[in-house]
């Protein structure tokens, strides 16, 4: 049960909270992404770089799951990535038939360029904000990372929300 159950107007309030920061987060990342020197790749090969990295050595039918992504759209965005030198495909230690994802030295490389260009860019928010707001932001958005994880099973790479037939962004 919800913890918002009869409370319904706590629970829009903070929804509308969320939404309205991660689209200036979307914004600054959006600035971030341009700015990376390693050059640019597709919000969706972002996000295919980052549950590679969490779950190294996961195969396709995985990572799209965790993608929400059809397996002929995960299939040609690894196309893509292992093309650009990001990953590199590997044979299963446990099955023939199947080949595990791991992050090449390349892309490892781009993803920490990408947070540091992110953590500069957030940076310049936190700095412009009182030191209690930064404390119980923090708190707040730890929270809120433990919540999803458990509930859209984001970490483990479970499918999340099961949004079904989404496609990733093609690049």
């Amino acid at each position: 049960m919800s913890r918002f159950t009869g409370r319904p107007q706590a629970r829009a309030k903070a929804s509308d909270a969320a939404r309205a920061a991660s689209e200036l987060l979307e914004l600054l990342w959006g600035r971030g992404q341009e700015a990376a020197p390693a050059g640019t790749i597709s919000p969706s090969q972002l996000r295919a770089l980052l549950i590679i990295e969490k779950r190294e050595g996961a195969n396709l039918r995985s990572l799209g799951r965790a993608l929400g992504s059809r397996a002929s759209s995960v299939s040609r965005l690894c196309d893509r990535m292992q093309a650009m030198g990001l990953v590199e495909r590997c044979p299963s230690p446990t099955s023939r038939r199947e080949v595990e994802l791991r992050l090449t030295s390349h892309g490892h490389v781009l993803l920490n360029e990408y947070r540091g260009i992110r953590a500069r860019e957030v940076a310049v928010v936190l700095d412009a904000m009182e030191p209690a707001a930064v404390e119980a932001l923090t708190k707040g958005l730890t929270a809120f990372h433990a919540a999803a994880t458990v509930a859209l099973d984001v970490e483990a790479g479970g499918s999340g929300d099961h949004r079904g037939d989404q496609v990733a962004d093609s690049a």
